[in-house]
């Protein structure tokens, strides 16, 4: 920027002492970056000695143009720099612009060079973790795998920093999703590769307990490929990648077609379009196909398909005759034409979206209790070969339920990262089913080993992760369709200067240090639990138009979109866009009290005070969270114990909605005769019954993610003193 300052300064006959002395502070202000930006390169450069030479001489030019161009400016000592024979940037005005080409050329020269090496560092940790993980498959004693997975731990660490710095950097959301997938799974896979070679070690003769091993290290290997293949942009063998199109992404790309007949009647043939609409009529089969779409939505998708066949062979007709004869009635009804396809496409677009989404919230609710995991368990301790191998049937049906849903809601995904974290999903079910199965029958081989118990639990957990996983990206596939992402989403509409606030271009967006982020992270993890919970309670709404459950998952989304920010992600990007969003939520919060109110007329007037009572509660939490997000504050210290405050006032309100939502479905239930309860579907049918109470689901805090790699070198002590 100061460069194009320099360049596009004015050819004045007049120059004042300030104009002088601004372009001289501008040209010492470049050489002073260029200087400090060349002494970072020639550092990293005596670090890596094979780009040495490269680094060095890209490094000699940048310094060489940054002290010429402050050579150029040098102009504020001059009374008159036309007539000195000092060549300035008065007189030399095409100096300045080639010493501005050859340092940008030279600075993006140093910037190519020091990612080579950044890429290098990535493939060498992964290299040494590989190194290490050999070892670690072939020891055979308990102590040498100890100082070995110790030694593994400490890599791990060293290639999560590496690969979440370029996760970080990376533009391409499309990298960025599966970046974050390859290393949640080594993330996971760090604890089960712990378990998994303990249990190995302890029983070196079950071969149950060596294929469970060897599905955790495969796994892992191909997670690692992926890293460097995203980090290096190939692919093994120069193979293309080849994505499975989704069927919104086809209707995307044939309504744009469709739609630019408009413009164009013959920038593409109608066997394109027939084509197209092929390939999406075909993926719509796997809706039509699969044992789990509900009768009702099969006959519409089947309908509605049939229907987008005659309408593209209208259109196509009345095409053809437009492009003979461009009469104004031909063009109108190319436009009604027009309408009408675009019209059953997006009847198409909703209906599969209805019956992807429904499935995967029916099943979600209906496995939240883990019933067939805890009998695994139990039966597991037990030594009960026979009910573990009844079990593990009905695990792989449960398997193959969700394999099936993670492949339907691909098609509905609306974007391509969360079209990656389906796929991602999809993959984690696939692997982590007859990991659970190994582990079990090495359990019920083993009934008194600690360690396959252990083991298990592991396994257990990293399902149930990914459950809890699967309603977030539920939420967020839901949020891309109803438009409630980006600038779309009432809530989420952040000031603008000169519009919402009149002082809001004198405040200046705060960066907060570790310490502070830490427990702003802290705050928004048991935020991120909270809104999980309210999800839950939502779902078991018959009526999802009801407003206490419409209030309920704005204010629901709102505290996820906070907990973002906790994390440095999200839409709310500096701390005047949290302040905002938390004056939303509050209101949010008090239209919500207003629908409890009315709900109190229907209930018995035993229950009503209690109600009453939460209700107040409610108000008064989202009043102070208002006063405390519109209060003024200036300074770092202050603007953090603000966002503190409103992170926190958040939290609690989101704890009484966590009280209120169960009290008020209870109470509906209590009114209506339990008519608000949905009808099992059809895969209920197989339920296991065990003595546990279904209707009160555990919720563990530690299921939400597994342990942070940090973690697992310092749990190896508690290994070396057993």
């Amino acid at each position: 920027s100061q460069i194009t300052t320099l360049i596009n300064h004015k050819d004045k006959p007049k120059r004042s002492d300030k104009t002088l002395q601004a372009i001289q502070r501008v040209g010492q202000a470049v050489n002073l970056a260029v200087g400090r930006f060349v002494t970072v390169g020639e550092a990293i450069a005596n670090e890596n000695h094979e780009l040495k030479e490269e680094m060095n001489v890209a490094c000699i030019e940048a310094r060489r143009a940054g002290e010429t161009i402050a050579q150029l400016t040098d102009v504020a000592s001059l009374d008159h720099p036309e007539s000195d024979s000092h060549i300035t940037i008065f007189t030399d005005k095409t100096g300045v612009v080639k010493a501005a080409r050859l340092l940008l050329s030279s600075v993006t020269k140093v910037l190519v060079l020091a990612d080579r090496i950044v890429i290098k560092q990535i493939i060498t940790s992964r290299n040494k973790v590989l190194a290490t993980m050999e070892q670690l498959e072939k020891v055979s004693s308990f102590q040498e795998f100890v100082q070995i997975f110790s030694q593994f731990g400490n890599e791990m660490v060293e290639f999560a920093h590496l690969t979440g710095d370029r996760q970080n950097d990376l533009k391409d959301e499309k990298k960025k999703a599966r970046m974050a997938a390859s290393r949640a799974v080594l993330e996971k896979c760090t604890m089960m590769l712990l378990t998994a070679s303990k249990t190995c070690l302890r029983h070196p003769d079950c071969e149950s307990a060596r294929i469970n091993k060897d599905g955790v290290f495969h796994r892992m290997r191909l997670a690692l490929e992926q890293v460097i293949e995203i980090v290096t942009d190939s692919r093994p063998n120069g193979e293309n990648e080849m994505a499975p199109i989704s069927i919104y992404s086809g209707i995307k790309e044939f309504k744009n077609k469709v739609e630019g007949l408009r413009e164009n009647l013959y920038f593409l043939s109608k066997e394109n379009l027939s084509t197209m609409l092929e390939v999406i009529l075909e993926h719509t089969e796997d809706f039509t196909d699969s044992a789990y779409t509900s009768h009702e939505h099969r006959e519409h998708i089947l309908e509605l398909s049939k229907q987008a066949k005659m309408e593209l062979e209208q259109l196509v007709s009345v095409w053809m005759q437009a492009q003979n004869q461009k009469t104004k009635d031909l063009m109108e009804d190319l436009e009604v034409a027009i309408l009408k396809t675009c019209q059953c496409m997006n009847e198409l677009k909703r209906e599969v979206h209805s019956a992807a989404t429904t499935l995967a919230a029916d099943l979600l609710k209906y496995h939240t209790d883990h019933m067939i995991l805890k009998a695994l368990k139990i039966t597991g301790v037990e030594g009960n070969l026979e009910a573990v191998a009844e079990y593990t049937c009905k695990l792989s049906e449960q398997k193959e339920q969700l394999v099936e849903m993670c492949r339907l809601l691909r098609h509905v995904s609306g974007t391509e990262p969360l079209e990656i974290t389906c796929i991602h999903a999809e993959d984690t079910f696939q692997v982590t089913g007859p990991q659970i199965i190994s582990a079990a029958e090495t359990l019920a081989l083993h009934p008194s080993s600690k360690i396959a118990k252990e083991n298990l639990e592991v396994f257990c957990e990293a399902w149930e992760s990914q459950l809890n996983d699967m309603s977030m990206l539920l939420r967020e596939i839901n949020d891309v369709f109803e438009g409630r992402r980006g600038e779309k989403r009432v809530y989420l509409s952040l000031p603008r200067p000169g519009k919402h606030n009149a002082n809001l271009k004198a405040l200046k967006p705060v960066k907060l240090d570790t310490e502070e982020q830490a427990k702003i992270a802290k705050l928004g993890l048991e935020l991120h639990l909270l809104t999980s919970e309210v999800d839950s309670e939502t779902q078991k709404w018959e009526d999802q138009e009801n407003e206490i459950v419409q209030h309920g998952q704005g204010m629901s989304s709102m505290a996820y979109s906070m907990y973002l920010f906790s994390r440095g992600e999200g839409l709310l990007k500096t701390t005047q866009d949290l302040f905002h969003q938390a004056e939303i939520f509050a209101t949010e919060g008090t239209k919500l009290t207003s629908a409890l109110h009315a709900f109190s007329d229907q209930v018995h007037d035993d229950d009503k005070p209690l109600l009453l009572l939460e209700a107040e509660k409610l108000i008064c939490m989202c009043k102070q969270l208002q006063i405390t997000a519109k209060a003024s504050v200036q300074g770092k210290s202050s603007t953090f114990t603000k966002v503190d405050a409103c992170i926190l006032k958040t939290r609690n309100v989101m704890t009484l909605l966590c009280q209120l939502l169960p009290l008020c479905y209870k109470l509906l239930r209590k009114a209506t005769g339990n008519s608000c309860l949905k009808p099992a579907p059809p895969w209920r049918e197989d339920r296991i019954r065990t003595g546990t109470n279904a209707h009160t689901p555990e919720r563990r805090a530690e299921t939400f993610g597994i342990k942070s790699l940090e973690n697992h070198v310092t749990n190896m002590t508690f290994l070396e003193s057993k």
